[in-house]
């Protein structure tokens, strides 16, 4: 876990785009567990300008580009999840098997909920006209990004942390956006510098579904009825 997080908050510092926490040291303790050793951001009073924010993170996507396609260099979680980031040339591909799949897989594994795990397999092999016309290059993600994980410098910079990196496509940062707290500025500044993609409506909550699916692995069934909601929307719509 400490591993993915150094890695992570390394190739987001790396882009000189939004503050993160430097790592410096992490590895395993002589009586067990283990540690990592970041900077100290002395933290304000407030989450700060979200138009801010916004700006930061489309530069941070845009300068974070890697030629390998989606995936990451070492696997992480999500929460205490696992989180497989092999790598892959087409998203599709790579977000079917190793974001949606997986959870699917848990959720029948963990619930003997087999109803959410075969609308979900029939959503997955439905879902590719969701991506037509837009245009998808692997981006550098927080990949986990929610409220407690945003907040500011003792100056009112955007700072983000603990997070969950991959390569993927910018909008599956938004996968969290349920309890991120994103308002009307944020996305105005964002599509600024990333200019939104057709479809982009279309494919919101496909990206969250990851999340709420996730949330129902860890938290139990408060969250499965989200889930299955956004599920039994999309084989409406496709």
């Amino acid at each position: 876990m400490f591993e993915g997080e150094a890695i992570g908050l390394n190739a987001m510092y790396n882009t000189k785009s939004v503050r993160v926490p430097r790592p410096f040291k992490y590895g395993p303790l002589p009586t067990g567990g283990s540690f990592i050793i970041m900077e100290f951001i002395e933290f304000g009073s407030s989450r700060g300008n979200q138009s801010i924010l916004g700006k930061r993170l489309a530069e941070m996507h845009k300068a974070g580009k890697s030629e390998k396609g989606f995936g990451f260099d070492v696997d992480n979680t999500i929460g205490s999840t696992p989180q497989t980031n092999s790598w892959s040339s087409d998203w599709i591909v790579f977000y079917s098997e190793h974001r949606l799949g997986y959870q699917l897989k848990l959720a029948l594994k963990r619930f003997g909920d087999s109803e959410i795990y075969e609308k979900g397999q029939q959503l997955i092999k439905k879902m590719q006209p969701l991506f037509e016309a837009a245009v998808i290059e692997p981006c550098l993600l927080h990949g986990d990004l929610w409220s407690g994980n945003i907040s500011t410098d003792k100056n009112g910079d955007p700072v983000i942390l603990d997070p969950a990196c991959y390569y993927g496509h910018n909008e599956a940062e938004f996968g969290m956006s349920w309890c991120a707290g994103f308002g009307g500025s944020f996305y105005s500044s964002y599509f600024e510098v990333m200019p939104k993609q057709p479809g982009f409506e279309n494919r919101k909550d496909l990206y969250m579904l990851y999340h709420y699916l996730n949330h129902y692995n860890l938290f139990g069934y408060g969250y499965r009825s989200s889930a299955m909601s956004i599920i039994d929307s999309y084989l409406r719509m496709l």
